[in-house]
């Protein structure tokens, strides 16, 4: 639900701002004269000349200190807000995953130590110079995200067939896990060239 209410926030917004956006690149462009077309009457961008605020909203309450200090105060936390709320939209780190025994008692496996030993049974298997794992999704519903970085000699499909067989497959059992959907990123390990004098 949360998540639903979260999209149609951000769409909303983002319609709101291209609308707004739109109507003064058309004034600004000067547009509904060269296209012969007429904007709202209570639009106040009709040409290029308009401003978003003129000179009376800019001067009307310039004999009171309060004024600027608190408009400018009131946008630092709406930006402060919204970079808030662009953060909370990554993907966070699972907390950890709810491990359910055959007679019906459950415990909590800590998600990053999961995550430790998937990286460990990774960087076992031949080829693999380093691997970093992240678990997301809900707690009886994991997914993994693997990061690999491979040696030069490494075979890649051999590698992730072995990741997805023995590594995933390991994990999956022992957490007794229906499926853990897994996206696996594989890049090649970077030697930096030396200068030999």
């Amino acid at each position: 639900m949360l998540k639903v209410v979260n999209r149609v926030l951000l769409g909303l917004l983002g319609l709101g701002l291209f609308a707004l956006g739109g109507g003064v690149l058309l004034g600004g462009l000067d547009l509904q004269r060269r296209w012969d077309f007429g904007m709202p009457g209570w639009w106040p961008f009709r040409g290029p000349d308009d401003v978003v605020l003129g000179t009376e909203g800019r001067t009307r309450w310039r004999a009171e200190g309060w004024w600027w200090p608190t408009v400018i105060a009131v946008l630092v936390v709406l930006l402060v807000l919204l970079l808030w709320w662009l953060l909370a939209q990554r993907r966070h780190r699972l907390g950890g995953v709810l491990v359910r025994s055959g007679d019906g008692a459950a415990a909590r496996l800590d998600g990053r130590a999961l995550e430790d030993v998937i990286e460990a049974e990774a960087r076992d298997l031949d080829g693999v110079a380093r691997a970093h794992v992240r678990l997301t999704g809900r707690s009886t519903a994991p997914a993994a995200r693997v990061r690999l970085v491979l040696e030069p000699r490494a075979d890649p499909a051999r590698t992730l067939g072995r990741l997805s067989g023995e590594t995933l497959a390991h994990t999956r059992e022992s957490a007794d896990l229906g499926s853990l959907p897994s996206k696996v990123r594989l890049e090649e390990v970077r030697h930096h060239a030396r200068r030999a004098d």
